[in-house]
């Protein structure tokens, strides 16, 4: 199940360049992180995003990419924070909490309009 709905490289990326880089390249830590993501975000928006991956318009998988790995990042930033400047790590965290709450919230709410109509 690891890496269905986002990338490893966008998970990294977000993390920043002072991510630390032992974890960043182990496939066994970096699967766990990207499942316990994936497990979390079907969770919050209530689908089982994963198994119904195949039948997702495009448009709404990029938008889940994007929470997954905002997801990820958070996970592989809280695991070590020494490499970044003083208050660094806390605002990416921020942002990117806030991008994956602000998706889920447009998912919910898109769902539920599917589901009335």
């Amino acid at each position: 199940m690891s890496f269905t709905l986002t990338t490893l490289s966008g998970a990294i990326f977000k993390a920043g360049v002072n991510v630390n880089s032992t974890i960043a390249v182990s496939g066994t830590q970096m699967n766990l992180l990207s499942d316990m993501a994936e497990d979390t975000f079907c969770v919050d928006t209530r689908k089982d995003w994963v198994t119904d991956y195949a039948n997702i318009d495009t448009h709404i998988k990029a938008a889940i990419s994007d929470a997954v790995s905002s997801a990820i990042a958070i996970k592989l930033i809280n695991y070590d924070q020494s490499g970044y400047l003083k208050g660094e790590a806390q605002t990416m965290l921020d942002v990117l909490d806030d991008n994956y709450n602000k998706i889920i919230k447009t998912l919910l709410v898109d769902t539920n309009k599917r589901l009335n109509q």
